[in-house]
């Protein structure tokens, strides 16, 4: 069994895990800060088209999803995946299984995904809101920024 590096006790960890936000986290609000002062508009965790992307160009069939790396199993070295617990391990596949289904979905509907993980959000805004900027203007750029994924119908 491997050891556990968590300095928090269960009941701590979980309390802070039950404190992360879906919706309005500050990757997500600086991203849509940066979007809005360029002067691009968006729906907001759109009900609308699958999986609620975080902002959604609907006109453009654009969905842009602000993805935690813990969350959604980016950069878990297999170290770190083994030191999981069952629950956790389980979680993130179920998210990682979710995230590809939407992406299919949106893209049989003639919708362009793009996910970006918080880090890279945080690391430099603005290479990450041109590169949203220009896929909303059909301008696709071959290697996306790190940390970014984008999938196209």
């Amino acid at each position: 069994m491997a050891v556990r590096r968590d300095p928090l006790t269960p009941e701590a960890r979980s309390e802070t895990m039950r404190r992360i936000r879906r919706k309005d986290t500050k990757p997500e609000l600086a991203l849509r800060k940066e979007l809005y002062r360029r002067g691009l508009r968006y729906r907001v965790d759109y009900p609308c088209a699958p999986g609620r992307p975080d902002i959604a160009m609907v006109g453009r069939k654009l969905a842009v999803f602000v993805d935690g790396e813990f969350w959604h199993g980016k950069k878990h070295t297999a170290e770190r995946y083994a030191e999981m617990t069952e629950y956790w391990r389980n979680k993130i596949e179920r998210n990682m299984d979710r995230d590809r289904r939407v992406n299919t979905e949106l893209r049989d509907l003639g919708w362009t995904t793009i996910r970006v993980t918080d880090r890279a959000v945080l690391g430099d805004v603005k290479v990450i809101a041109d590169f949203v900027a220009d896929a909303a203007q059909g301008r696709f750029q071959i290697y996306p920024p790190p940390g970014v994924e984008i999938m196209r119908s």
